[in-house]
């Protein structure tokens, strides 16, 4: 497979788009490897717009759209700038109309007439009990039942608790962007706040499961809680206002710094 054709002089090629994204990402390319499992060969060849070693079309617009996706920008216009470049639009043209043909074909539906006969049975039997309940009650059932919904009505319900001792139970704490709240008992929680600009954002919980991987607009904000830690890589410190266990650290860092930060249980709580 040949390198491509060039790109036009108002835009970057693709290569070049996903090298830059992930160079304002403040991301190594061992880094986008390990979460993108596309191999370090290949990854630098992508970004010298050298595609001869994905092994084709297909699996060429698969590592565009999953690297441009762990670096947090769109994927599809530099898939179609790809194949604008690549001479592969054909292709894909000649595919979607088959494709479309077959998911709007559907199979005309048949009357449920079992459905039909049990939905009319039960609503024999519940006119039925209707009738047989209003006729032998008299009035005070029904006086009965509007004051208990009247009651219900006015009457806010108080949740107790599972022992019976009529004592409420208490709410229980919820995961929200938007509150700032101390971390339970033997947990630990992160809120990350992009208060001065857009900031790239990782966060890795004490399992090494990845939580969250993309740019966070500014004015947005992200909460997790785990057992052992949460680990973050910022991508532009200085804009990310931090708050640990209820704690407002300040700012993560200096402007377009990469800082990663680790904070467990035992870390500042709201003094």
């Amino acid at each position: 497979m040949s390198i491509g054709n060039s790109p036009s002089a108002d835009r970057p090629s693709v290569g070049r788009a996903l090298a830059q994204a992930r160079t304002e990402a403040g991301l190594t390319v061992d880094e986008v490897s390990a979460t993108t499992r596309v191999r370090v060969p290949i990854l630098r060849a992508i970004e010298q717009d050298d595609f001869s070693r994905c092994g084709g079309d297909v699996y060429a617009r698969g590592h565009i759209r999953s690297i441009a996706r762990a670096l947090g920008i769109d994927p599809e216009p530099l898939i179609a700038q790809y194949a604008a470049e690549h001479d592969t639009g054909s292709a894909v043209v000649q595919v979607a109309p088959v494709y479309e043909a077959e998911r709007i074909k559907s199979e005309p539906r048949r009357p449920n007439w079992t459905a039909a006969m049990i939905a009319a049975i039960v609503a024999v039997i519940g006119f039925v009990g209707y009738t047989a309940f209003s006729g032998g009650g008299g009035d005070k059932p029904s006086a009965q039942a509007s004051t208990s919904t009247s009651a219900s009505a006015t009457s806010p319900a108080t949740p107790t608790s599972p022992q019976g001792n009529g004592a409420p139970t208490p709410p229980q704490p919820t995961d929200t962007d938007s509150a700032i709240a101390a971390a339970p008992p033997g947990k630990v929680t992160v809120k990350v706040s992009a208060e001065g600009g857009a900031s790239w954002i990782q966060a890795t919980d004490g399992n090494g499961k990845q939580l969250f991987q993309a740019s966070l607009k500014e004015g947005e904000s992200k909460t997790w809680t785990d057992d052992k830690k949460i680990k973050l890589v910022v991508g532009n410190a200085g804009a990310v206002q931090l708050f640990v266990n209820g704690k407002d650290l300040g700012p993560a860092g200096d402007k377009g710094q990469v800082v990663r930060l680790t904070y467990t249980p035992g870390d500042p709580t709201q003094g």
